[in-house]
């Protein structure tokens, strides 16, 4: 008797180890808010702007992330990320099911991980994370003018495969590339490469991204959807262009309760419609200093300040060197480990001939050169 139940809970068993192997994780975050925009210019009229808000940090998102175990030490993973507006519940990243990361790959533990599908480039994945348009700071609202550096991610990249090594004494280092799928190699092509070290209180990180024929119309299966690509220009500018080319770097350092760090980054869009320009270029230099510091475990402020030095040629409507000053502070307190509440404000001032401000998901750029935004809202996690 004690043989026939032993061998009818045997296929159990194999089951639940082979369950043991595997894992898959439901997670996502949800953002919601309440935004006062003090200027916002829309259908040849221009006012304040009261809106419910969704995303105004961290974008809503929800994914499923697993993993499996294949023996010695090579692990099987995938991870399908969708975004959506909390607020009327449809999908974001120009409509897609999974607009913020579609990918499977394999990871060595003496080798590293390699990944294909849309993915994140290592402005996204090494230097963004220590300024203040990191995910566990300002996020969108502190992004740079028209996110031109991508460091608010403004894109992913599709046909992507990517490398990301393990830490070798502090360091780790990556690379991707994301094909045109284009019989024209180069048209609507991207690359990107990173390096990071951190060791105790100290992180820096470097990278660079190139993007050739983001403004591409005959080649719409490439790294870049032209939809979503050219919604970086906010305000009816378009920053779209046969080459980009972005270059960048980061530090932070902590010290006790506090967290201070600079970056900078230099963007350069060849062959751009943007700006009224025919056929011209706009160059941009951002230099932002940021810092976080904790009152008590469950309250934090943090501040950053970002100049970006701007120059644009064979442009028939604006002058040749815009310069925007914005600064941002933020209030967060945490209930708990997955929820809490914040408070925003942020301030830009534009230069320069024709140029208005604009900040990032204010519902729309400046009639002036002036803007201002606060913002309240609530984040849970799961």
């Amino acid at each position: 008797m004690k043989k026939q139940i032993f061998a009818a809970l045997l296929p159990a068993l194999a089951v639940s180890a082979a369950h043991a192997q595997t894992s898959v994780t439901l997670y996502g975050l949800i953002d919601a808010g309440l935004m006062y925009t003090n200027n916002v210019a829309r259908s040849g009229s221009h006012g304040s702007l009261f809106q419910a808000t969704s995303g105004e940090i961290n974008g809503s998102r929800f994914g499923l992330r697993g993993a499996e175990d294949l023996g010695g030490g090579l692990k099987a993973l995938f991870v399908l990320e969708n975004g959506f507006n909390v607020q009327n519940g449809k999908l974001g990243q120009d409509n897609r099911l999974f607009g913020r990361q579609a990918y499977v790959g394999l990871s060595a533990e003496q080798y590293g991980t390699i990944t294909l599908g849309r993915q994140y480039d290592f402005m996204t994945d090494f230097v963004a994370p220590l300024t203040g348009v990191a995910g566990t700071f300002g996020d969108t609202g502190f992004a740079h003018v028209f996110d031109n550096d991508n460091y608010e991610h403004s894109v992913r990249f599709n046909n992507s495969i990517k490398y990301t090594s393990l830490v070798y004494s502090g360091f780790k280092f990556g690379g991707m590339y994301a094909f045109s799928n284009n019989q024209n190699f180069a048209l609507n092509r991207a690359y990107s490469v990173g390096i990071a070290y951190s060791n105790g209180p100290l992180n820096v990180a470097a990278a660079y991204l190139q993007v050739n024929g983001s403004n591409s119309t005959t080649n719409t299966s490439g790294a870049l959807d032209p939809a979503e690509s050219q919604s970086n220009g906010v305000g009816g500018f378009q920053l779209g262009t046969d080459v980009q080319r972005t270059a960048a770097m980061s530090i932070n350092y902590a010290i006790g309760p506090a967290l201070v760090g600079f970056t900078y980054s230099h963007s350069q869009y060849q062959g751009t419609a943007s700006f009224g320009s025919n056929n011209g270029t706009a160059r941009f230099d951002n230099y932002e200093l940021n810092g976080k510091y904790s009152l008590t475990p469950a309250f934090t402020l943090g501040a950053s300040y970002t100049y970006t030095d701007g120059h644009v040629t064979n442009t028939t409507t604006f002058g040749n060197d815009p310069k925007w000053n914005q600064v941002n502070l933020q209030a967060v307190y945490a209930f708990s480990k997955r929820t809490d509440v914040y408070a925003e404000g942020m301030y830009q001032h534009a230069t320069g001939h024709g140029y208005v401000a604009v900040i990032n998901g204010a519902g729309g750029a400046s009639s002036s050169a002036n803007q201002v935004v606060g913002t309240v809202g609530m984040r849970t996690r799961f």
